[in-house]
C-alpha cells in the first residue's frame, strides 16, 4: 500500500517571510510521517508562485525528511535552510520485523566512504561510522543514501538492506506524471467545491488496486481548479476532471473562511487513513 500526497510549488505564496514558509512545509512533513505518508510530490504552480517557490518547498521537505544525525553532512549550509531550527520534530516509528532475516531497526546512512572487496563506511548515526557490505547487484557511491538494518549495537550487527527507511521520499514532477504512476490508486484532489466527505462516504474510499492513495492539495488562495483550468461548477460531475477519480470536501461546513494548506493536509489524511 502506497500513499502519496502531492502539493504546489506555491505552497507558500503568502508567507510573509522565509521563517514562516519554512515552518508552513515543516507542518505538512510533520502531518506526512504522523500519517504514514511514502512520497510527497511537489508539482509546478508557475501562475501562483511568488518568493518560495518548488525548489525551497522540496528542498526543507527532504531536509525535514532526512534523519537528525545525518543532516549536516548531506546538507551543509544551504540558503533554504537558514530557519531550519522552526522545523517540528518528525520521529518517524523505525519498522521493526520479527524473523531472522528482518529483525532489527532500520535506519537511513550515508556512504561516507567506498572501499575495496565491495565494503563502505555508512554513518547511520552511531558512534562511528560502520564498515558494511555492499549487497549483490547494488551499486553505491560516497554520498549516496542506504538503508541500514541494525540488529544489534553492542557489539554493531548492521547491514544494508533494499528496503525502504522510516519516514516519506520527496521528488518533483508535474500533475499529470504523478497521477499517472502505477500505485497512484485512487486519486483525490481536494477542494472546497468538491463533494462533500461524510462518515457513510468513507466507506467508498478504500483506495485502489492495494489501498493506494494519492492525495492532491491546493494552495493558499489558489485551488487546484484554478491551477487546472476547471470551473468549480463541474468537479462534481460524474466524469474525472484533471485526471482525479474524485473531487472532495474534506472540511465540509469549515468555520473559518479560508482552511491553510497544511490544515488541510492533516483534516484529509485524518479522514482518508482511517483503516
Amino acid at each position: 500500500m502506497t500513499r502519496s500526497v502531492l502539493v504546489p510549488s506555491s505552497l507558500c505564496r503568502e508567507a510573509s517571510d522565509k521563517r514562516e514558509a519554512t515552518h508552513k512545509v515543516g507542518l505538512v512533513a510533520r502531518a506526512a510521517t504522523v500519517f504514514r505518508v511514502d512520497r510527497v510530490t511537489v508539482f509546478p504552480d508557475d501562475g501562483g508562485n511568488r518568493r518560495w517557490g518548488g525548489g525551497f518547498v522540496a528542498t526543507v521537505l527532504a531536509y525535514a525528511a532526512t534523519a537528525p544525525y545525518l543532516r549536516k553532512e548531506a546538507w551543509g549550509t544551504r540558503e533554504e535552510l537558514e530557519y531550519v531550527g522552526v522545523l517540528p520534530p518528525l520521529r518517524p516509528v523505525p519498522r521493526t520485523g520479527s524473523g531472522p532475516q528482518s529483525s532489527g531497526s532500520l535506519r537511513q546512512g550515508i556512504v561516507t566512504e567506498v572501499g575495496p572487496d565491495g565494503r563502505v563506511r555508512v554513518n547511520c548515526g552511531l558512534q562511528h561510522p560502520v564498515s558494511l557490505v555492499v549487497p549483490p547487484g547494488v551499486e553505491v557511491g560516497e554520498g549516496e543514501r542506504v538503508t541500514v538494518r541494525i540488529s544489534s549495537r553492542e557489539p554493531v550487527r548492521a547491514r544494508i538492506v533494499d528496503e525502504p527507511a522510516p519516514g516519506f521520499a520527496v521528488d518533483r514532477t508535474d500533475l499529470p506524471a504523478a497521477l499517472g504512476r502505477e500505485d497512484a490508486g485512487l486519486r483525490v484532489a481536494t477542494s472546497r467545491h468538491g463533494e462533500a466527505l461524510t462518515a457513510d462516504g468513507l466507506g467508498a474510499l478504500a483506495g485502489g488496486p492495494g489501498g493506494d492513495l494519492t492525495v492532491a492539495f491546493g494552495a493558499p488562495e489558489r485551488g487546484l481548479p484554478a491551477m487546472l483550468g476547471i470551473d468549480v461548477e463541474s468537479v462534481t460531475s460524474a466524469e474525472p476532471n484533471g485526471g482525479f477519480d474524485r473531487w472532495l470536501n474534506t472540511v465540509p461546513n469549515q468555520g473559518s473562511e479560508v482552511v491553510r494548506t497544511e490544515e488541510a493536509v492533516f483534516a484529509t489524511l485524518a479522514c482518508l487513513t482511517l483503516p
